[in-house]
C-alpha cells in the first residue's frame, strides 16, 4: 500500500474525529443512539447503498427490545468483504469511578478515554476511514465492500448480527471475506489476530430432593449430596485434547446454589450453572451426551426411587466454534499489519465469543482485527490514540490486498 511503514495523518485525525462523535454518544446496548445513522451518511457520500433492518419489539421494553442495524453495501459483484461490528457499549457502572467522564470522549496521557474506545468504536471508525480513503483512490475497485453494523452485540444478541445474516442469506446475498473489529490486540497492534473462536454451550442442572430437618436425615433427601459425584466426575472429564488452532475444550462452573438460609433445613433443590469452551474436536451433542452419561449413573431409576433425588439440565447454545485456516484473508490481513506496524501477527482462537459466530457458518471467512483489548469493558476504558490512524491504515491495506492483487 502506498502508505506502508509510516503513519498517515489523514487517517490519523479523520478517525480521531470520528471516533469522538460516535464515543459522545451513550449507546448503552440495545439503544443505537443515532450512530448507524452518523455512519450511514458517510457511506452513502462514498457510494454505498445503505439498509436500515429493525429487529425485535417496538416498545423498547424487556430483554427483546428493538434493535437497529445497519447493512450497507459498495458494488454487486463478488468477493464481497464485510466490515462487521457494534455500535452498543456495555453499561458503564458508577460514573464516579471514572477518571473522566465515560461519555465524554477525552485525550490525556497519550490515550482515547471514553466507554466503547475499545470496545468497539474506533474500530467501526477505522473501518470507514479506511473504506472513504480505498474508494476515493480506486473507485472503480473489483468485487464489494460492505459493513454490517448492529446495536445487539452486547446485549443477547438475538436481534442483530444473527437476524441479518438470516435476511442475507433468505435473498441469497452472501458474504466472502468477513473483519469483525473486535479488539483482538494484546501487547502491542496487531500483534494478534483471531481467526477462530470456541463453542459455547451453557447448562443450568437442577437437582431435586426432598426438603426436610439436617436432624432427621432419612425422611428427607439433599439434592446436594446426592450431585457430588457427578460433579466430581463433570470437572475431571477430559473431553477432547484439542488440535493446531484450539486449546482442549474446557468446563467451569460459575454459579452453585441451594439452601433456605436457615442451618437446620436440608434443601429442596440445588441449581448448578456450568459452561463449556468447546473446540473443534467435539460437538454440542457429543458434550451433552457425555455428560447426560456421567449423571445418569448416579441417578439411575433404582437410586431416585432411593434417594428420592433426580435431575434436570437445560442447555443453551451460544455459538459454534468458527475457524478461518491461513489463506487469503489472514494473508490480507497478515501483509497488512506487517506493512504498517512491522510486526509479525500471531493466530489465535482465545477468548470469549463474538458476532463471528453468525457469520462463519455461511460459508464466509472470518477474522478479528482491532485495536488493545487491555481496557474492555473496565472503568476507564481506553485506546493508545497512535493507533488510531494505523488501524484505518491497516483496514485500508486489507482492502488493496483483496481487491486489487
Amino acid at each position: 500500500m502506498s502508505d506502508s511503514n509510516k503513519e498517515n495523518p489523514t487517517h490519523q485525525q479523520e478517525t480521531l474525529d470520528l471516533s469522538i462523535a460516535l464515543l459522545e454518544r451513550p449507546s448503552v446496548t440495545p439503544d443505537d443512539d443515532g450512530c448507524q445513522d452518523m455512519l450511514s451518511a458517510r457511506l452513502e457520500q462514498a457510494g454505498f447503498d445503505c439498509e436500515f433492518m429493525y429487529f425485535g419489539d417496538r416498545d423498547k421494553t424487556g430483554e427483546h427490545a428493538e434493535v437497529k442495524n445497519l447493512w450497507a453495501r459498495r458494488g454487486t459483484t463478488d468477493p464481497v468483504i464485510c466490515f462487521a461490528g457494534h455500535t452498543d457499549v456495555v453499561p458503564t457502572g458508577d460514573e464516579n469511578n471514572w477518571t473522566y467522564p465515560p461519555f465524554t470522549p477525552t485525550i490525556a496521557d497519550g490515550y482515547l478515554w471514553a466507554r466503547g474506545a475499545a470496545d468497539m468504536k474506533t474500530g467501526i471508525a477505522a473501518f470507514t476511514v479506511a473504506a472513504e480513503r480505498f474508494v476515493a483512490n480506486h473507485p472503480k475497485h473489483n468485487g464489494s465492500i460492505a459493513f454490517l453494523i448492529t446495536s445487539d452485540e452486547e446485549g443477547p444478541s438475538i436481534n442483530g448480527t444473527v437476524k441479518v445474516i438470516e435476511t442475507l442469506e433468505a435473498r441469497q446475498e452472501k458474504i466472502t471475506y468477513c473483519l469483525v473489529g473486535e479488539p483482538s490486540s494484546t501487547d502491542t497492534l496487531g500483534d494478534i489476530i483471531k481467526n477462530g473462536r470456541r463453542g459455547s454451550l451453557g447448562a443450568v442442572l437442577t437437582v431435586t430432593g426432598k426438603q426436610g430437618h439436617v436432624a432427621y436425615p432419612h425422611l428427607a433427601s439433599n439434592p446436594i449430596h446426592a450431585a457430588m459425584s457427578a460433579l466430581a466426575e463433570l470437572t475431571n472429564a477430559t473431553w477432547d485434547n484439542g488440535n493446531d488452532y484450539f486449546p482442549a475444550t474446557s468446563l467451569q462452573i460459575s454459579n452453585i446454589n441451594s439452601g433456605t438460609g436457615a442451618t437446620n433445613v436440608i434443601p429442596e433443590t440445588l441449581k448448578v450453572v456450568f459452561n463449556f469452551r468447546f473446540s473443534t474436536e467435539t460437538t454440542e451433542d457429543e458434550l451433552k451426551a457425555k455428560t447426560h452419561a456421567i449423571f445418569d449413573k448416579y441417578f439411575t431409576d433404582s437410586q431416585i426411587l432411593e434417594n428420592k433425588a433426580s435431575y434436570d439440565i437445560h442447555w443453551k447454545l451460544s455459538g459454534q466454534p468458527f475457524l478461518t485456516p491461513e489463506g487469503k484473508l489472514v494473508s490480507a490481513c497478515q501483509r497488512a499489519i506487517k506493512a504498517v506496524t512491522d510486526v509479525d501477527t500471531t493466530l489465535s482462537t482465545s477468548g470469549g465469543t463474538s458476532d463471528g459466530r453468525f457469520i462463519a457458518p455461511t460459508g464466509a471467512q472470518v477474522v478479528e482485527l482491532g485495536v488493545r483489548n487491555a481496557t474492555i469493558h473496565q472503568v476507564d476504558e481506553k485506546v493508545e490514540v497512535d493507533d488510531l490512524g494505523k488501524l484505518a491504515q491497516i483496514y485500508e491495506g486489507i482492502l488493496e490486498n483483496l481487491l486489487l492483487n
